[in-house]
């Protein structure tokens, strides 16, 4: 029997069906952190159950502590065509506890803006058509118009500095150590959430 192939609108609309506002996603977060698990295709495993923690703990803190500069408000403020923003991701995820946050205080400055997040693992048909190299790295960032049915731009995994300090360090040292992990969250401290705001508001 032929399986009918769905287009990437189709998808995209299915998987909305089952998306978390920024509220909704948080409250997943902190619901596995608290019981020792983690969301995804494997909850048990104690290192994505710390993680989820650490994530949770990050999310917290930006969301109390970011500040969006006044000329990257200004140019979201600017949008004026209604845009859904769709993110894939888990909440083990390192890249995602630092930059979503960053994602939701630039949404929050415009209504026309609606932002939703996806399970990576509960959406793979979705994945699989934004995948980052081959691989289904997250956070990724799907711009959408629901008007149009078009995507309009992608973002993700990670900022343009720390993509540039990931790859410089995988081709003189072939994988990530703990070691740079360590190192890449203390940038992501240091920058506060500037370069993915900046990337942002380069993509709309």
């Amino acid at each position: 029997m032929n399986t009918q192939i769905k287009s990437i609108p189709e998808i995209i609309e299915n998987s909305l069906s089952n998306a978390f506002t920024y509220s909704e996603f948080k409250d997943k977060v902190k619901a596995v952190a608290e019981i020792g698990k983690s969301t995804g295709n494997d909850p048990d495993n104690k290192d994505l159950a710390n993680y989820t923690k650490l994530t949770y703990a990050r999310i917290k803190r930006l969301d109390k502590t970011l500040k969006i500069d006044a000329h990257i408000t200004k140019k979201v403020q600017a949008v004026d065509n209604p845009i859904t923003w769709i993110i894939l991701t888990e909440s083990w995820c390192g890249d995602a506890g630092q930059t979503i946050p960053v994602i939701n205080k630039i949404a929050e400055l415009n209504p026309n803006i609606d932002l939703k997040l996806l399970l990576r693992d509960d959406n793979d048909d979705l994945m699989n058509e934004f995948l980052t190299n081959g691989g289904k790295s997250i956070p990724k960032l799907i711009m959408y118009n629901t008007e149009t049915k078009e995507v309009k731009n992608t973002w993700g995994p990670r900022p343009t500095e720390a993509t540039k300090l990931v790859n410089d360090y995988k081709e003189t040292h072939g994988q990530l150590t703990p070691e740079f992990k360590k190192d890449l969250q203390v940038w992501y401290n240091n920058d506060k959430g500037k370069n993915t705001a900046e990337d942002l508001i380069k993509l709309l």
